[in-house]
């Protein structure tokens, strides 16, 4: 961190800025939402022409304790937490134009997070508005406004301690005067900007934003000042930015609730139709691996007042993202997404995975897939497991399945004799996962797997190998024993999500 002398931080960060850095002056951006601001819908305001866009409030706790991860299936940076939720991600396209905003009231916890997030964001802004009880009742947030001197102190932390700009979002106070006095003392931390809602801590979208106060702000600083809270009164079209700009005199304007509903009030061709936003929008979430709950929460807020309409009743009984995609007709775009996303990700494994057995801990490990086409229609290599068991009296196999949060990807580890296998290569689906497991274990053993082309091993009886019986296939239901194996296979399977123990068969846990 270089050191510097006599330079001040108001002159510095103007430097800063004159040489390439994010500038604050005459844009637009997408505000800071909780459950909103994850990266689709970053990426879909900036495609219709939004200038910068913040994060949704991320609390300095959570995001302490994160590993930063290269994602090179999803091609994102992903910020990880111990549990392997996916905290915060970001990629490429958004790097030079997003907005880190955090909620903290510790400038020691802030610096290290900032720190962390650094080389892959544009600014830091720090949460001093929001007035919900999880971002107040640990001093953060709107409480801030308490305290102003531990506003400057976790601002002058920042600053001093990053080379990326620095900001802030504030509410107005009760009186002007304190409303100025506050923003002067943030404007000699030396922050790039500061963003105004011109609204009190207790008031909330229905009452009249006070576009007098952050007119005032405006001529009593020299730091660009950003309008926020528009949205519901003076901002319903893009048009509309500009007269905002104007009532308030800011630099800049900030949008939330109106930008949530259709992101397209960003473009000056706009508003497009909502449908074809959240199509739009979708295409981001399966293309970033979005959680089906997230991406639903943002669909709902589009719809608004047509959420109880067909699509909306088929959007809220959805449980995936493929599910999504048939309430808005984009099958075939989901389907063609996770094909290739699984081809980068099958590339990248075979790249870095060992063909010879591994010891991983309590567990024997092989870089092997399950590929459906290299097995009979009706043999599967969980069969084989299951059958070799049999014939050696040893208990049934006993799969144990995990899923990876932040790619939905399936590891299973099957049990045998007491022994533990598994594939060391992530899968699709829980099903495919265990069929890995069964071939990694085969293999360790050499014991025949039931691919085609193999020797028969008298494993499994050449009707189950033909799927036939007098012209009739074990599909249609004419060979009992192999249901009941198909059925058994099932019934000794167990998944395991998040830490949390299922029922044979019953679905995973989304993380």
């Amino acid at each position: 961190m270089p050191i510097r002398v006599g330079v001040s931080a108001v002159s510095w960060r103007t430097e800063d800025m004159m040489t390439g850095g994010l500038s604050f002056r005459n844009i637009t951006a997408l505000a800071p939402m909780v459950r909103v601001g994850t990266l689709p819908m970053r990426l879909l305001a900036l495609d219709y022409g939004a200038d910068v866009v913040y994060c949704e409030e991320l609390i300095d706790i959570k995001m302490a304790q994160c590993q930063r991860v290269v994602n090179e299936v999803l091609q994102t940076v992903d910020f990880v937490a111990p549990d392997d939720r996916v905290m915060f991600r970001t990629c490429e396209k958004e790097k030079d134009r997003v907005v880190f905003q955090m909620g903290t009231a510790d400038p020691d916890r802030a610096l290290i997070v900032a720190r962390l997030v650094e080389k892959d964001v544009a600014a830091i802004d720090v949460n001093m508005g929001c007035p919900k009880e999880y971002s107040t009742k640990g001093g953060m947030g709107a409480a801030l406004l308490s305290d102003p001197d531990k506003i400057e102190a976790i601002l002058r932390k920042l600053v001093a301690g990053v080379l990326i700009p620095v900001t802030c979002k504030i509410r107005i106070l009760p009186s002007l005067e304190e409303t100025i006095s506050l923003v002067q003392r943030i404007e000699k931390t030396g922050v790039s900007a500061v963003a105004v809602h011109g609204r009190l801590k207790d008031e909330r979208p229905r009452h009249p934003v006070h576009c007098d106060y952050i007119q005032a702000v405006t001529q009593a600083v020299s730091i660009p000042v950003i309008a926020n809270g528009g949205s519901l009164d003076l901002v319903k079209t893009n048009a509309d930015i500009e007269e905002f700009r104007k009532a308030t005199g800011a630099s800049s304007v900030m949008l939330a609730r109106s930008a949530m509903w259709n992101a397209s009030v960003f473009s000056s061709r706009g508003p497009f139709p909502v449908e074809e936003v959240m199509e739009e929008y979708l295409k981001y979430a399966f293309r970033y691996n979005n959680h089906a709950f997230n991406t639903k929460y943002c669909l709902c807020q589009m719809l608004r007042d047509k959420v109880e309409s067909p699509l909306g009743k088929q959007l809220q009984a959805a449980q995936t993202n493929a599910e999504i995609s048939e309430a808005y007709g984009l099958q075939e775009f989901y389907r063609l997404t996770q094909e290739q996303l699984q081809v980068r990700r099958d590339a990248l494994q075979s790249n870095s995975q060992p063909e010879w057995p591994v010891v991983d801990g309590d567990v024997t490990t092989m870089a092997v897939k399950f590929e459906r086409r290299e097995y009979p229609p009706h043999i599967t290599p969980k069969m084989f497991l299951l059958e070799w068991s049999r014939k050696e009296k040893l208990e049934q196999p006993q799969y144990e399945t995990v899923q990876r949060a932040q790619d939905r990807a399936f590891q299973s580890t099957v049990t045998v004799a007491e022994k533990k296998y598994r594939s060391s290569l992530w899968e699709k689906s829980k099903k495919f996962a265990e069929q890995a497991a069964a071939i990694a274990c085969l293999r360790v053993l050499g014991v025949p797997e039931g691919r085609i082309g193999e020797e028969d091993s008298g494993l499994v009886c050449k009707r189950k190998r033909e799927g036939k019986v007098n012209g009739t296939t074990e599909e249609d239901g004419s060979n009992k024993r192999h249901i009941t194996d198909i059925k058994q296979e099932n019934l000794t399977s167990t998944a395991v999500a998040n830490g949390d123990r299922h029922q044979p068969n019953a679905p995973l846990k989304q993380p």
